[in-house]
């Protein structure tokens, strides 16, 4: 298990932070787009820190209204299944109980890792979006976490 602290990401984390995308996604995002986000009040991003400062991985969630989605959420390689997404995901919807209703996102329809994490931590799947990653050929599975239960 990884030894981390969670804390808001800043600017001097942007290097790392865009080296974590490049590590993680086939489209990541560039640091311009990442700088860019810090400074949009309707995002919270996130980071998961060593003791000794680097970064382990990040998150980001944007906000309108009552409505959080979760728009990143990336994790060092040699760093996954030590706790890491699960912490900093924990902490947004924790921190978002005081002004969302709940929280969705979209993951690849194989990816059973994160999949099983989003289940564990009350997710449910709501629908798909087919053929959404294109190049890959891959669905995407919609799902949502309530917050608070749903107004009857």
């Amino acid at each position: 298990m990884a030894e981390f602290l969670l804390r808001p990401l800043t600017r001097a984390d942007l290097p790392a932070a865009a080296e974590l995308e490049r590590a993680c996604f086939s489209h990541p995002w560039t640091q311009g787009q990442l700088a860019a986000d810090l400074e949009n009040d309707l995002l919270t991003l996130l980071g998961a820190c060593s003791p000794g400062g680097s970064l382990l991985g990040w998150a980001e969630v944007r906000a309108i209204l009552d409505e959080g989605t979760l728009e990143r959420i990336a994790v060092a390689p040699q760093y996954r299944r030590q706790g890491v997404a699960e912490a900093l995901l924990r902490r947004l919807m924790e921190d978002g109980k005081d002004r969302l209703a709940f929280l969705t996102l979209e993951v690849r329809a194989g990816n059973a890792p994160a999949i099983g994490l989003y289940e564990k931590l009350g997710f449910q799947a709501v629908g798909r979006r087919k053929n959404y990653y294109r190049e890959e050929g891959e669905d995407a599975l919609l799902m949502t976490a309530y917050l608070h239960p749903p107004a009857e």
